[in-house]
């Protein structure tokens, strides 16, 4: 989370490699499991952090853009987001479903890369009516757990949770809520795509 700039063995920009990438090759090469387990579900971390930024597309490894590492951690968490939305869009019609969710604020080695400056630029780009609340390790991790096992979310494949609840867009509902851009399914489409091609396989299943 917000860390210095550096890539993964594999050229990819740290933070989209580790939160995003990794990520989406493990579930793909899973799913032929959680189909034959089917009704199952996949449980993507993003973050209200997704805020500070949306994937992008065309520079994700900031080879022509100025390197920000909030801006960097915005895109990863945009991506956890946006790969819930493709990945349902693939495979709940066949009893798999995914989400993705904010767990909330929580005091772990997660900010480990953390500065004075790098703190202020967070709490300078939090909506002034919200307040930083930090949950411990168990109320941190209730919302994947309801989120894997709660069956009034059986129909509701991609959606983006906050608080053990279904969250709002930004400013329209209790809670942090997503911008839009993380749940919009031509992005999601396209950073499919991309993922694809950066790890070097296509998946049908």
């Amino acid at each position: 989370m917000a860390s210095p700039q550096d890539t993964t063995e594999d050229g990819f920009d740290l933070q989209l490699g580790t939160n995003h990438v990794g990520h989406f090759l493990l579930a793909e090469l899973l799913t032929p499991a959680l189909l034959a387990g089917a009704p199952s579900r996949v449980i993507s971390l993003s973050s209200a952090g997704h805020r500070f930024s949306p994937v992008d597309l065309e520079d994700p490894g900031f080879a022509t853009t100025e390197y920000e590492p909030w801006v960097a951690y915005g895109r990863s968490k945009t991506a956890n987001a946006l790969f819930a939305v493709g990945y349902d869009a693939r495979y709940g019609e066949q009893g798999v479903h995914a989400f993705s969710l904010h767990p909330g604020g929580i005091q772990t080695e997660l900010g480990r890369h953390l500065t004075e400056d790098s703190l202020k630029t967070l709490m300078d780009a939090m909506p002034k009516d919200e307040e930083l609340i930090w949950k411990s390790i168990p109320q941190g991790a209730a919302t994947t757990c309801w989120a894997a096992t709660a069956p009034e979310l059986d129909a509701r494949g991609g959606a983006y949770l906050e608080d053990c609840g279904i969250a709002h867009p930004m400013g329209e509902g209790p809670g942090r809520g997503y911008a839009p851009y993380a749940v919009d399914s031509a992005a999601a489409e396209r950073l499919w795509a991309m993922s694809e091609t950066m790890v070097g396989q296509s998946f049908s299943y």
